[in-house]
């Protein structure tokens, strides 16, 4: 595979892992109401988010709180600048440091995915450690919610896409060839000498 279909592959991979990662963070599915008890509320159901706690009512109102991630805005960034640096776009077309913003795309990519990673591994094991510790009360007790899964995909394919774009970029290899002789320096050729009226057998 050429290496500027890798590129492409990798920025595809990772614009899905930023586009992921963006639907995770606004998500509030991060962990969920379990009914582990005997009792199931009805009246309101309770679904947390790493940045936001909503509790969704019987009117269906949803009171919501949300940030921003490092992890978007990085991912943005790492989209713009493998935008830029791909061999197969004309942005800063002939310009030494197109290479190197297609990889240092792929390195923000990357960090962009570990950053998504973190979050997501600290909630999903909070939910888990809560959900079988027998001290915390059945009502307080929560379940994996979808935002985890898909921040999980989201973040593999922006670490994914980032390492293709980071170690797709030409290999420079340099040239075996002699060097070549100055255009004033050759010898005569025989035709050239035949031409002049002389022959080589002259000169031995």
């Amino acid at each position: 595979m050429s290496s500027w279909a890798l590129e492409l592959l990798g920025f595809s991979l990772g614009l899905l892992g930023l586009l992921g990662t963006l639907t995770a963070t606004i998500l509030p599915h991060w962990w969920r109401s379990a009914h582990a008890g005997s009792t199931i509320l009805t009246a309101a159901a309770y679904v947390r988010g790493l940045w936001m706690d909503c509790v969704w009512h019987s009117t269906g109102v949803y009171h919501t709180r949300a940030m921003m991630v490092t992890s978007c805005l990085l991912a943005a960034l790492a989209a713009g600048a493998a935008v830029v640096g791909m061999r197969c776009t004309r942005c800063a077309e002939g310009s030494p440091t197109k290479t190197s913003m297609a990889g240092s795309g792929g390195i923000g990519f990357v960090v962009a995915g570990l950053l998504c990673l973190a979050p997501v591994s600290w909630s999903t094991h909070g939910v888990i450690v809560d959900f079988y510790d027998p001290t915390v009360p059945a009502g307080m007790k929560f379940e994996i919610g979808q935002a985890l899964y898909l921040g999980f995909a989201s973040s593999a394919l922006s670490m994914a896409g980032g390492g293709l774009l980071w170690t797709g970029g030409p290999v420079v290899i340099p040239s075996s060839r002699p060097p070549s002789v100055p255009k004033g320096s050759h010898a005569p050729s025989l035709m050239s000498v035949s031409r002049s009226g002389y022959r080589l057998s002259d000169y031995v």
